[in-house]
């Protein structure tokens, strides 16, 4: 019976161990939310649609929330500096984690230090776009003009699919 009993309690200790470190071990994994390649295709379509019904070609960038590329959108007249554009607005969404043009005036202090920084571009025009607070990705947009009217286009974008982000799970 004492070897029973031992062999028990030596097993017993190996037993709890996982489930007394499964807490410090679950800290060091952290869950994320990413923004799907259709949510993100929807905001850039209808950001171009809105940009188009207004008379403009527009690029539309959508980066993820480590700010790669995920959606590029280019309208036939929209060229390849206004990609550029798109895509430096939408980074630099991610940098600050708000508007680029809300950046650009909160901040104006740095806009000429930032804008150095390899793919960013603090003009208007880049908006995140969120789920509960969270930033998933940001969209940019750029070749109306002006920096308020690419803004408005992204705006349009991300409404259009707002609902989904809010029901986001």
């Amino acid at each position: 019976m004492k070897k029973i009993i031992g062999k028990v309690c030596c097993v017993l200790p190996a037993l709890l161990c996982p489930l007394v470190m499964a807490p410090l071990q679950a800290a060091d994994v952290v869950p994320v939310k990413l923004m799907s390649l259709d949510i993100a295709t929807d905001i850039a379509q209808a950001a171009i649609a809105a940009c188009r019904a207004d008379g403009y070609q527009v690029s539309v960038v959508l980066v993820d929330r480590s700010g790669r590329t995920q959606v590029v959108l280019r309208d036939v007249f929209s060229n390849q500096y206004f990609t550029e554009l798109a895509a430096g607005k939408a980074r630099a969404v991610v940098l600050a984690n708000t508007g680029s043009g809300e950046l650009r005036s909160n901040r104006a202090d740095m806009v000429n230090e930032l804008n150095l920084l390899d793919g960013i571009f603090v003009l208007q025009g880049g908006l995140p776009v969120q789920v509960a607070g969270s930033t998933i990705g940001a969209v940019g947009v750029s070749g109306a003009p002006g920096g308020d009217k690419d803004e408005a286009c992204a705006r349009k974008g991300i409404d259009a699919v707002q609902e989904r982000l809010d029901f986001a799970d």
